[in-house]
């Protein structure tokens, strides 16, 4: 797994996380984990939410930390999934700027190669702190949720 960590200063906040991870499955069983809105959604075990589409957004309800909405921007079975989400905050996506979150799927020795490419963090917020508070949390979260996909993925 990648554990870089980008260095940070209050006022300058980076656009965009990337980390990846070794998944010892098939490209076709990782989509089927990366391509449900949300899946990401939880406290670092997987758990089934309650899905309701309206075309490309999907509201996620998760019974522990409540509703959060999720755009679907493209599904390319085996390869990619892209979404857009308030990068951990709630409410509505067509009220507040929200980041892109791409998953993409590679090959890689006995299994693929799974890598999160979250973007948008210069635009989420005038507020440099909150920018920062939310990079951060996501920045450990990506780590977290990439070995929830990698569990899920490897049950099955």
């Amino acid at each position: 797994m990648s554990t870089e960590t980008t260095p940070l200063t209050t006022d300058d906040v980076p656009d965009e996380i990337v980390r990846s991870i070794h998944v010892h499955a098939s490209a076709e069983t990782v989509f089927e984990v990366i391509s449900e809105p949300g899946w990401f959604i939880n406290d670092g075990e997987y758990r089934a939410h309650e899905i309701r589409r309206d075309g490309a957004t999907a509201t996620v309800i998760d019974p522990v930390l409540g509703e959060f909405q999720v755009g679907v921007v493209e599904l390319d079975p085996r390869r990619r999934a892209v979404f857009r989400w308030l990068a951990g905050a709630s409410g509505s996506l067509e009220e507040h700027p929200a980041t892109t979150v791409e998953f993409g799927i590679e090959p890689d020795d006995d299994g693929v190669r799974l890598t999160v490419r979250e973007t948008g963090f210069a635009g989420i917020s005038a507020d440099a702190a909150e920018r920062r508070a939310r990079f951060e949390s996501n920045d450990s979260g990506w780590l977290e949720e990439l070995g929830v996909a990698k569990t899920q993925a490897e049950r099955q």
